[in-house]
């Protein structure tokens, strides 16, 4: 199902968010850091006939997890909550600054396989706002409609040899990304 980018839907997602019981705050393990990633709602790239979410590519040379697809984010400074770790990453990946105001909701804390414990962050970005991708950290940004992880198969969860904890992956976009690169 499209879902246009307009009002009514950033309405809806932030009622979807509000409604969302996050599981209750506790102190990660010791061994785990807090980081948080952006979903960030953009009209999709067709115009604001759909609403897509922001994916990235990242820079190959980077000391951690150099050429992974990943939402943007990464680490909590000290103080840092995950609702301002995610804006300043936003800001320093995409060159997306927004406010507190632009923030729709929070989903549940995911521990990761690598050691952190990540906030999702969702955040509605204005049809005016633009992508200035940072080189240094994001070798490509993809608008990914928005319908396609609200099919009941986009997501499943997969073992891998390099860990006992099973991680998540993104159905349509693996498959239709490795036949592009193959060619």
């Amino acid at each position: 199902m499209d879902r246009p980018f307009d009002d009514a839907t950033r309405r809806d997602i932030a009622a979807r968010c509000a409604d969302f019981e996050r599981l209750p705050a506790g102190e990660p393990a010791p061994s785990l850091k807090r980081a948080a990633v952006v979903i960030a709602l953009v009209a999709a790239a067709a115009g604001p006939d759909a609403t897509a979410w922001l994916l990235t590519l990242r820079a190959r040379g980077l000391r951690a997890h150099g050429g992974q697809w990943a939402l943007p984010g990464g680490r909590c400074d000290e103080v840092e909550t995950p609702v301002a770790a995610a804006l300043r990453e936003l800001h320093e990946e995409l060159g997306l600054e927004l406010g507190a105001g632009d923030v729709l909701g929070m989903l549940d804390d995911y521990p990761t396989r690598s050691g952190y414990l990540i906030t999702p962050v969702v955040v509605w970005a204005a049809a005016s706002a633009g992508i200035s991708p940072n080189p240094d950290e994001v070798a490509s940004v993809h608008r990914m409609a928005l319908a396609d992880i609200e099919r009941p198969d986009a997501f499943d969860f997969v073992a891998i040899p390099e860990s006992d904890r099973r991680v998540i992956r993104f159905r349509h976009w693996a498959s239709s990304f490795t036949r592009r690169r193959r060619r």
